[in-house]
């Protein structure tokens, strides 16, 4: 299996945060699928992660929808039900604008050097799926961080993690999923030079854009 764990930039992440970006990212890719058991054993094996940072991250992954736990029975990656994306999508058309408002006014100016350098990326981006993925990830990752609100960071990862799942399974049947990630060109510059109206609209636009992608394959 393979990962992309994302942290912050500069971080030396703890063993518990690890593995719980680990086990998250794992889980996003689907290379742990819903309904699949979260099995500690081969798990803490090959991902190198001990049993107590193991433990609290699968608590902490059911804490966000992402794992169930039923006793006697084990651990399980939760389903996708694809009803809910509608759901998710209501939340998040009400936060990334605010988030992306919040961002535009608090970044600092070395954060506006890290938001650049994504521009850059995403300017550049690829037709590779796990290249756009990741630069999808890292773009709205910063943003939230760049609120400066961790509630408002949390919570948004949360539910970028809902979606980004929801991603994965129908990635090969959307259509210019490289253009949509493209989007972020404009919000990035936006964000970069302050302009908190035109940041929150762009990223109100991008939220609602992939929510019909969606729902037309539903």
């Amino acid at each position: 299996m393979s990962a992309a764990v994302n942290s912050r930039s500069g971080d030396s992440p703890s063993q518990a945060e690890r593995a719980y970006l680990t086990l998250r990212d794992l889980i996003l890719t689907l290379e742990l699928p819903p309904g699949a058991p979260v099995q500690e054993e081969p798990l803490i094996t090959e991902l190198g992660i001990g049993r107590t940072p193991f433990r609290e991250a699968v608590k902490r992954l059911e804490a966000e929808s992402l794992v169930a736990i039923y006793p006697r029975r084990g651990s399980f990656v939760t389903e996708v039900n694809i009803t809910d994306h509608a759901l998710i999508a209501d939340v998040r058309h009400r936060l990334e604008g605010h988030a992306a408002r919040r961002a535009a006014e608090h970044a600092t100016d070395a954060e506006r050097a890290e938001l650049d350098e994504l521009r850059a990326l995403v300017e550049d981006l690829g037709g590779e799926q796990a290249a756009i993925m990741d630069v999808d990830s890292r773009v709205h990752r910063t943003i939230y961080r760049c609120t400066h609100n961790r509630y408002l960071e949390g919570t948004l990862n949360q539910y970028y993690n809902l979606a980004l799942r929801i991603w994965h399974l129908f990635f090969d049947r959307l259509p210019k999923v490289s253009d949509h990630v493209g989007e972020h060109a404009e919000l990035l510059k936006a964000l970069i030079a302050a302009d908190a109206d035109r940041a929150d609209r762009i990223a109100v636009a991008h939220v609602d854009h992939f929510e019909r992608a969606i729902r037309q394959l539903i």
